[in-house]
């Protein structure tokens, strides 16, 4: 090999640059994504770090950066490890101290109920867990705990002598009401009650290292919600509704509550957006058309996406087999 022809880490880097991470809008050097830079020869190998394990262009960023470094004069071999360090992104203050081992709190809500909120705070969870994310859930939902019955656990939280012990399905830990009372039990709580116990499983529950806590809020603009916001860093919500006139006019509300409380919003996902016959494959829009994106684009919100009605979504949260596992 000449001299001309000694692949320098300054020329991989400089080659690098043209991968972007579409999300952030900027090269992956600049956003000191590579790690283990090593040159042997004509091999070339490095790791791209990202953000979160659920990048949907983790593939594409992976051969972009194999070509670019691959048409450098002197390389023979080039190996790319495709690897994650989610970082937390809220930050606290006085008044919001973090979670011990928590990085990153994600807040799902909506507007008004039976909108299929547990439905997508469930599946969420579950399908960061399965990109590589360590995965935890609170359900909020104080006065209908339905994440017990969608992960199917069945089960009496208890304590190691200092904090509460989370249940565990499917490689998530959980805590919930649903836990705590029998099933036909009503919750009859004021207020303080509610933010004691949202305290409780915030602070005195055994969380692991998790990069992202995903909670299951109880519809509407209440309590749980002021005490959420006000008491630790959350690093975004993410809003469920139908395409329903109601069930949109209600989410804005929701949406508007979270920017007035200082949560970002992650987006906006469109629930029960149509219904396919499985027979004749005709698509009947039950709860309106288009509803939610609508009210995304005005509102300046990310769209999320649609989910239709779909009977396998349904089956899986009442028999504890969520859709994504199945």
């Amino acid at each position: 090999m000449t001299s001309r022809e000694i692949v320098e880490p300054d020329a991989v880097l400089q080659a690098l640059r043209v991968v972007q991470d579409p999300d952030l809008g900027r090269d992956i050097v600049s956003l000191d994504f590579v790690k283990e830079l090593r040159i042997e020869g004509g091999q070339v190998s490095f790791e791209i770090e990202l953000t979160t394990p659920a990048c949907p262009v983790k593939e594409q960023m992976h051969d972009q950066a194999v070509s670019a470094v691959s048409a450098l004069n002197g390389v023979t071999e080039v190996k790319v490890s495709m690897t994650s360090n989610v970082r937390a992104v809220a930050s606290p203050d006085a008044g919001r101290a973090p979670i011990p081992g928590v990085k990153n709190i994600i807040a799902v809500g909506a507007g008004k109920g039976g909108v299929g909120k547990s439905t997508v705070a469930v599946n969420l969870a579950l399908a960061l867990s399965k990109y590589g994310g360590r995965v935890g859930m609170i359900d909020a939902d104080v006065y209908g705990p339905n994440v017990p019955i969608m992960l199917g656990v069945r089960t009496q939280l208890e304590t190691d002598g200092k904090k509460i012990v989370p249940a565990e399905k499917y490689g998530i830990p959980v805590v919930s009401m649903g836990f705590l009372t029998q099933d036909e039990t009503p919750i009859i709580w004021r207020g303080p009650m509610l933010h004691g116990v949202v305290q409780q499983f915030f602070r005195e529950v055994r969380w692991n290292e998790l990069d992202y806590l995903v909670v299951d809020m109880p519809p509407g603009t209440g309590d749980v919600a002021l005490s959420l916001s006000q008491t630790v860093p959350v690093s975004g919500a993410v809003v469920v509704t139908t395409p329903q006139v109601v069930s949109v006019a209600d989410s804005r509300r929701a949406v508007a509550m979270y920017k007035k409380l200082n949560v970002p919003i992650l987006g906006l996902v469109e629930n029960m957006s149509h219904f396919v016959c499985p027979s004749c494959e005709h698509e009947s829009d039950i709860f309106g058309k288009g509803g939610g994106e609508l009210a995304a684009e005005d509102m300046g919100v990310p769209f999320l996406g649609r989910i239709p009605i779909y009977q396998p979504v349904r089956e899986g949260g009442d028999t504890g087999n969520p859709i994504v596992m199945t």
